[in-house]
């Protein structure tokens, strides 16, 4: 595979943000693509876009407008999003782009991948940081890691060794995984008891690492997700609770989770994709879920009052 030069990112939330202002310090503007429509660029331009007070310059490309295929494309949309940015990314993707969904979930790469093929796809998992994201500005105190790897255990394709020596190149940090599963349902179990609790107990990353009922409920949300993963054949055990919460417990404790943000802005959250999918599996396995069947209806109720 060739060299990475260009690179192509959909969806300005925090990560899209995050990587963007990385890599318009280390690349030049015109090889830096933030894919958008033309309504959303406008926005963008008229009321500019910050990173930690600094105010991102970034090259909007509209969907429709033709240019050489990038080399990668970072998918970093919230879920409802996906479907429009897999459209969007269309005359991005060449015969050796590298697609990287850094979404939350665990089944963004499949759905990208019966578009475009999944021999594009890298794996991916970010984890560790702290953005907050409040209106065009964000704001971080730790970037996180972004792991990286190939679903099947084993050596590491080309792909993966080719987006690893980019990241070298552009002092990104990442780590490679080689167990990606294992670690793509360990961040949808921490996803799914970290989010959703904050967004019940409106609360920020304190009053989950506070002994108490918030962080009791997580814990228990978490180990709902633990006894289905084994049921889908992903090995995760108390260690990795512990693991997750650790990862928790280092984050800035006045940052939000994504989840809480979505609510504090009073627009529609990840629940489908959290406890909405823990609830599917539930049934399909036939185990019972009442915790997160609880924070999946805390949360509903408290977008049923959202403006529409």
């Amino acid at each position: 595979m060739k060299e990475i030069k260009t690179v192509a990112i959909v969806g300005l939330g925090a990560l899209g943000i995050l990587y963007g202002h990385h890599f318009s310090g280390k690349l030049a503007r015109e090889n830096l693509r933030v894919i958008a429509d033309k309504g959303r660029i406008e926005r963008y331009r008229s009321g500019k876009i910050y990173c930690n007070g600094v105010e991102c310059d970034f090259n909007y490309v509209a969907p429709e407008d033709r240019l050489e295929p990038a080399d990668l494309i970072f998918v970093t949309v919230k879920y409802k999003g996906l479907a429009p940015a897999i459209k969007s990314i269309k005359n991005q993707v060449g015969e050796s782009t590298i697609i990287v969904s850094a979404m939350n979930g665990i089944s963004s790469e499949e759905i990208i991948g019966k578009t475009y093929g999944m021999n594009k796809i890298v794996y991916s998992v970010a984890q560790g940081m702290d953005a907050t994201r409040v209106g065009n500005k964000l704001t971080y105190e730790h970037p996180g890691m972004l792991f990286i790897g190939d679903i099947a255990p084993g050596p590491s394709s080309d792909k993966v060794r080719v987006l690893a020596d980019f990241f070298d190149k552009t002092g990104f940090h990442y780590e490679i995984d080689y167990n990606m599963k294992h670690r793509l349902w360990g961040k949808f179990m921490m996803n799914v008891g970290v989010n959703q609790t904050a967004a019940v107990f409106q609360c920020n990353y304190r009053g989950l690492q506070e002994e108490g009922r918030a962080r009791e409920i997580v814990i228990e949300a978490m180990r709902e997700v633990v006894r289905l993963a084994i049921k889908e054949g992903v090995q995760l055990s108390e260690k990795d609770v512990d693991y997750w919460m650790s990862v928790l417990d280092k984050l800035n404790p006045e940052g939000k989770p994504s989840m809480q943000q979505d609510i504090d802005a009073k627009r529609p959250s990840e629940v489908d994709l959290f406890s909405g999918k823990v609830i599917e599996l539930g049934r399909k396995h036939g185990i019972s879920t009442p915790v997160n069947s609880m924070l999946n209806s805390e949360i509903l109720a408290i977008e049923s009052i959202f403006p529409q």
